[in-house]
């Protein structure tokens, strides 16, 4: 219907007619609406009802619009926050909604240029916004593009709103719905409004309050080399404005890739959980005999770490290694300044390595476990805040993902780049390199090894294969793995757990999921969930032990076993 509409324009009319004849492209394109789920929309761009374009950003704008209307006029006049990042369309989108919401009589404030997703949030809270929307697919390859839906605390929306919402989606009849007005009359009529640079000055200064030693940086910031890449990103600005009105003097940029290019053509992904993505990074970093690099995704809001190993190699540190020294460093320097809450909490994700919580436990911290995705960690925030039954101290989750303070309600990608640096630094001035202090982790606390398999299905016989793996697997659960007896198996979609030795079963008081997670009789364990945003089907691992011989042999034996099982 989509070329019959007088709605469509005649543009993305043009982009259908040229694909008439392929069958199987037409059938990806239209086979499903493109969903609007928990935390918003996320797709390739192109035309089509499974595509991410003009109008199906309409629809879901109209659909929160509606909703925001049913909260009452108050909420209308607080408006809705609106960043977007350097990917392709992420201008028009952002611009798009701004003026639906407009035309719905809910006021907007927009970001002039590209920002990153932890200064919406921030944005959001330092308003008084109803709501955000952060128009970014993350580290997803250049033809994709997402939209993100944030509420008032400054997290994503989550609980019975983000159902709500949904709904609300789902009832927009069509493209013909769609409200929408002209700029120049959202502008006039005070609808459409530009947030000024008081706003990022503002962010700017709580992210250097986080800084807990800044007589280190004193000391070696002048000596310290950081090589920095933002991926074609957001982070370019807010990243290295933050290291150097902390102090540190010798950041060097990748020059290839410091620019915005909504391509990303110096990389496969732009991800920095990939060592590819930071080959140009690591290039510099032997140049000029770099202490770390550091490594942003798009939207800002990752961080991915490279430090010399103990024979002299860059090495890509994993998202857990980074979390658990952030943990070790962050705590134990608060602790020492006499700064670390008597009620202090770290927050991670189930699928997140254990090492952290065994670290924040030796400080006397008390670790909360969440559902994988870090709106549940902002969510776990916002209760211990509204109740005053704990503060929390630091979050994080395996996937690269890291926030101190209580400003902003994301994983942050700035802070987390101003802490490594900083644990770099103070490392540094102790004769040790972050590697070393990895190294001396483990001496503390044990080796622990995590691995993630992500297998990629594509298309709707993806979606289907996806579902059978899941299906399988709650109809005939494993009860041995690499010889290893499955000691404990979760069910978080069915909010419940069963130890398999004893029979006894328990709830977990977590929302549904579709997640599995087994733990083995030796501590090792694996889960194993749908991406919720990517067409991905991603298994966890984890292995513990004294050695790394035993530990590494383990871990090839399950993740071959559990492979076999799945594929």
């Amino acid at each position: 219907m989509w070329l019959k509409s007088p709605v469509i324009d005649e543009a993305t009319k043009e982009e259908l007619r040229s694909i008439a004849d392929d069958d199987k492209e037409i059938e990806d394109r239209f086979y499903k609406d493109l969903e609007f789920g928990t935390g918003g929309l996320r797709g390739m761009i192109g035309a089509g009802s499974n595509r991410m374009n003009r109008y199906t950003v309409g629809m879901a704008t109209q659909g929160l619009a509606n909703y925001i209307k049913k909260q009452g006029s108050d909420a209308m006049d607080r408006g809705v926050a609106i960043a977007y990042d350097s990917r392709r369309c992420s201008t028009d989108f952002a611009r798009d909604a701004a003026l639906v919401l407009n035309a719905n009589g809910i006021k907007t404030y927009i970001y002039e240029e590209l920002q990153p997703t932890p200064i919406l949030s921030y944005t959001v809270r330092e308003l008084g916004a109803i709501a955000g929307i952060v128009v970014t697919a993350s580290h997803n390859p250049p033809q994709y593009n997402g939209y993100k839906v944030y509420w008032e605390d400054g997290a994503q929306v989550t609980n019975n709103r983000d159902v709500e919402i949904i709904e609300e989606v789902q009832r927009v009849e069509g493209f013909e719905s769609i409200q929408t007005m002209d700029l120049d009359e959202a502008k006039q009529k005070g609808l459409y409004n530009i947030i000024d640079t008081d706003m990022v000055d503002s962010y700017i200064s709580k992210v250097k309050e986080l800084s807990v030693n800044r007589d280190i940086i004193k000391e070696v910031g002048s000596d310290l080399k950081i090589v920095y890449t933002p991926l074609h990103g957001t982070g370019n600005k807010p990243v290295r404005r933050v290291l150097r009105e902390l102090g540190f003097e010798n950041v060097m940029v990748v020059p290839e890739q410091e620019l915005p290019d909504p391509n990303f053509s110096t990389v496969k992904y732009p991800n920095p959980e990939e060592r590819e993505s930071l080959e140009l990074a690591i290039e510099l970093a032997k140049e000029v005999d770099a202490d770390v690099v550091i490594g942003t995704d798009p939207d800002c809001d990752r961080v991915g770490v490279v430090v010399r190993d103990s024979h002299g190699e860059y090495v890509v540190l994993t998202g857990n290694q980074v979390g658990s020294l952030l943990v070790d460093y962050y705590l134990g320097a608060l602790k020492s300044k006499g700064r670390l809450p008597e009620d202090s909490i770290v927050i991670k994700t189930i699928v997140t390595s254990e090492l952290g919580a065994e670290i924040a436990r030796h400080y006397g911290v008390d670790v909360v476990d969440t559902l994988t995705g870090f709106k549940f960690i902002c969510s776990k925030m916002k209760e211990f805040e509204e109740s005053g039954t704990g503060t929390f101290v630091f979050g994080y989750e395996e996937s690269y993902g890291y926030l101190a303070g209580d400003f902003v309600r994301d994983k942050d990608g700035v802070i987390a780049s101003m802490l490594v640096c900083e644990m770099a630094a103070y490392y540094k001035s102790r004769g040790m390199t972050l590697y070393d202090a990895l190294e001396d982790v483990w001496k503390r606390f044990g080796y622990y090894r995590e691995e993630l398999e992500p297998i990629t299905l594509m298309g709707k016989e993806g979606m289907e294969k996806i579902a059978s793996i899941m299906d399988g697997l709650r109809k005939d659960p494993p009860k041995e793995m690499a010889d290893v007896k499955v000691q404990v198996i979760e069910d978080y979609l069915k909010g419940s757990g069963v130890n398999l030795e004893t029979g006894d079963t328990f709830p977990i008081d977590l929302p549904k999921s579709n997640v599995l997670k087994y733990k083995f009789v030796d501590g090792s364990w694996f889960a194993i969930r749908p991406s919720g945003t990517e067409p991905k089907i991603k298994l966890y691992f984890s292995v513990s032990g004294k050695d790394t011989s035993t530990v590494d042999s383990r871990m090839e034996a399950l993740i071959g076993d559990v492979l076999d099982r799945v594929q």
